[in-house]
């Protein structure tokens, strides 16, 4: 080839690399986390339940309000500087706030007050956003849900759901009293109670038509309001200057394939669904003829996914199971919640530059769905990772900002706190989901509830990974291609006993035996009849050996056990090293064991290793791994968000590892700090997550941390998966 078509060619790959940047699609990364509780005033119990559920943010984008119904109030986050949020504090309310709007310089606040269920009441308050001083307050006559303000501000709809007692006649309707749609006009921003007008909706739904329940309001550019009634599994079109009700329409039904319908710890998406009504909860306006509804079908139904409507009532876009099909990809599918699944709770919508977009709260997985309006069938951009239970989102495109309020406050069982989270859209990349799963034979590999780690011999970025007891029914070992981003889980080994899914383990750690199987460690728990053991699993994931633990450790043994395994040497000099998480009862306060057996002779024996020590809390092991010269394993505490002090890589000397027999007095091991994980954990600018389970280093020599997300039962689902670089360099 001459020089010349050489230059040509490098000149011509340039040329296109460089319009591939230039015209790559903008991404959301999440910025900021505000946990709500930061709110609370000094004189307050600061392990109040708080929450953030419907949010809205001011006309300069620059201040953020949002309703805290537990705390009987609403909150302010000033935003100016989108990456530090600060408390901007709160106005407090005799009654529960259920909504939020912005009109200009006021925000209107939806207030519940009901007495009882039959006594439904409730008030709508004009705010002033500066002073935060209540400056009106109209009676609506019944209870409030949502309320929405038109483009020009001179018009308010609220919602007036007077809900069911879920607690009489299994929550079934007609409940009364009805509800229906208060429309009042706005000046300056402030609700003019004179000109309420009450809108009648019975007569109109198929199901309990006498017994309207609205949920959820918007207005289009026309001023018409779409109502949702979710319970009715209908829609309503009204003119928002007259209220006279312009269509009504079911939502109809829809039958779902590939989903998981049954909650029996394991997750698979073979199952199918016929007629399930949708029962739409948020609705948002995509232009003047068209809407879509979040399908969250929170009664009878079970719906999962939106669906776009024309406001005459016609299908245009059936999601079914996509959305829920591609949040099972991420590891975020809550299997607790089978008979519902995701459930598709909020939406909003607006335009970010040339692309108008809609976002899809799935309150179940804690996941945020970024799609591109295209006219026709939506595309899916993104799932980004929110709080626990996202209710509410308010965009502000003039600084491509999107927020999300997250209603789940779990402080009362030592959990994470309502947070609202900030996301940035610009150029770069999608900074999650960190892990992602394939297929397998056609299927789907759902994944979650990861707990340990280790590599594969002589393959860089290769690592298996296993899962512990939350999929009681479903125990699996995971291969992870690591040089992959996001890395891909690409086989998935499922662990038997005699042609059954393996009952009784909680897998905690899993180490190659250099056969093609695989030892895992097993975690006891007395409650749940299950065994502190080492497990072998042979090549096709069958069971073939169970070891107990001897009568040495069973005399003293306490529930948080085995938490990781390793092994040192081949053949009959195999020496596998098990952590065990915290103090059993022979243990002196602040020591754990790590426990040595060594197959070929059935040798016990154990060492003592010194934790460290914090102001609150407990501490304990999580993970073992041996790499070279050194056993690497994860400390850490069992705290969340602000409150985490110590989530840290140690390493002790292989030297060290010389076990006394069980009984004796044990040796005590060195240790020395090789990476504090707290900064990594706060890289994706969520809150610290507690459970860093699994640590390994692969076989070029590079760290890999992985974190248990509960399997999506009161937590985010996040999973965060990443490498801390070559570990001999630290």
């Amino acid at each position: 080839m001459k020089t010349r078509t050489i230059i040509a060619v490098v000149t011509a790959a340039l040329a296109a690399s460089t319009a591939s940047i230039a015209h790559a699609e903008p991404v959301f990364n999440r910025i900021a986390s505000f946990a709500v509780a930061d709110n609370l005033p000094a004189d307050a119990d600061q392990k109040s339940p708080t929450s953030s559920e419907i949010i809205a943010a001011s006309n300069d984008g620059n201040t953020l309000v949002y309703s805290d119904s537990p705390f009987k109030a609403i909150g302010f986050i000033d935003i100016t500087d989108a990456t530090a949020p600060k408390a901007g504090g709160i106005v407090s309310f005799e009654g529960e706030p259920t909504s939020v709007a912005i009109a200009g310089a006021k925000a209107l606040v939806a207030v519940n007050t009901r007495k009882s269920f039959v006594e439904p009441s409730g008030f709508l308050a004009t705010v002033d956003i500066a002073s935060k001083k209540i400056e009106e307050r109209c009676d609506l006559g019944g209870q409030p849900d949502s309320v929405a303000v038109n483009k020009d501000r001179t018009l308010a709809a609220i919602a007036i759901e007077n809900e069911r007692d879920e607690e009489v006649n299994d929550g079934d309707l007609p409940q009364m009293p009805a509800g229906d749609l208060v429309l009042l006009s706005l000046k300056d921003g402030v609700a003019d109670c004179g000109s309420i007008k009450h809108v009648t909706l019975t007569g109109l739904a198929d199901v309990a038509g006498e017994d309207p329940e609205p949920e959820f309001v918007s207005f289009n550019s026309l001023d018409e309001v779409a109502l949702t009634l979710q319970e009715n599994n209908y829609i309503v079109i009204i003119d928002g200057k007259t209220g006279t009700v312009k269509n009504h329409f079911s939502a109809g039904k829809v039958s779902l394939e590939g989903v998981d319908t049954r909650k029996d710890g394991a997750l698979k998406f073979t199952g199918e669904v016929k007629d399930v009504a949708r029962e739409p909860d948020a609705v948002k306006w995509l232009d003047d003829n068209r809407l879509v509804v979040a399908n969250e079908g929170d009664w009878k139904g079970g719906a999962r996914g939106f669906t776009i409507f024309s406001k005459d009532g016609k299908v245009l876009y059936e999601n079914g199971a996509a959305f829920e099909r591609e949040i099972a990809k991420i590891g975020h599918y809550p299997d607790k919640r089978n008979k519902k699944g995701i459930e598709p709770e909020g939406l909003e919508a607006a335009k970010f530059g040339d692309d108008s977009l809609f976002f899809v709260l799935a309150e179940r997985a804690s996941v945020v769905g970024v799609y591109k309006d295209t006219g026709a069938e939506p595309e899916l951009l993104q799932l980004l990772p929110s709080g626990v239970s996202p209710e509410g989102a308010v965009a502000i495109p003039s600084r491509n900002l999107l927020v999300t309020a997250n209603e789940a406050d779990l402080v009362e069982d030592g959990g994470a706190r309502s947070h609202v989270m900030i996301y940035e859209r610009g150029e770069g990349e999608a900074t999650y989901p960190q892990i992602v799963s394939t297929e397998k034979d056609g299927e789907l590999i759902g994944f979650g509830a990861l707990s340990g780690l280790a590599p594969v011999k002589d393959k860089p970025g290769t690592l298996v990974a296993v899962n512990d007891s939350f999929y009681a029914s479903q125990p699996t070992i995971f291969t992870i291609d690591a040089t992959q981003k996001p890395a891909k889980i690409v086989d998935a080994l499922r662990i038997t006993r005699n042609g059954a899914a393996a009952q009784k383990l909680d897998s905690e750690g899993v180490t190659p035996d250099g056969e093609g199987g695989y030892w895992l460690a097993n975690e006891g728990d007395a409650d749940k009849l299950y065994a502190h053991a080492i497990i072998h699993v042979n090549e096709k994931g069958e069971i073939d050996k169970e070891i107990a633990i001897p009568a040495e450790l069973r005399a003293h043994e306490k529930r948080f056990g085995f938490e990781g395994i390793t092994s040192i040497g081949e053949g009959d000099e195999q020496v596998l090293w098990m952590a065990v998480q915290r103090e059993w009862g022979d243990d002196e306060k602040g020591f754990v064991k790590l426990v040595s057996y060594k197959p070929s002779s059935k040798e016990w024996g154990a060492v003592r290793y010194p934790l460290e020590k914090t102001e609150s809390g407990w501490v304990g092991l999580s993970e073992i791994t041996v790499n070279g010269d050194y056993a690497y394993l994860i400390e850490r505490d069992n705290l969340i968000g602000k409150a985490a002090q110590l989530k840290k890589i140690y390493r002790v000397p292989v030297a060290d590892l010389k076990p006394a027999k069980l009984g004796e007095t044990l040796p005590v091991v060195r240790k020395e700090e090789v990476r504090d994980l707290i900064p990594d954990l706060k890289a994706l600018n969520g809150y610290v997550v507690d459970k860093v389970e699994g640590f390994t280093i692969d076989a070029a020599g590079n760290g890999y941390v992985v974190t248990d997300n509960d399997g999506v039962d009161d937590s985010s689902g996040e999973t965060l998966f990443f490498t801390i670089g070559p570990v001999n360099a630290m």
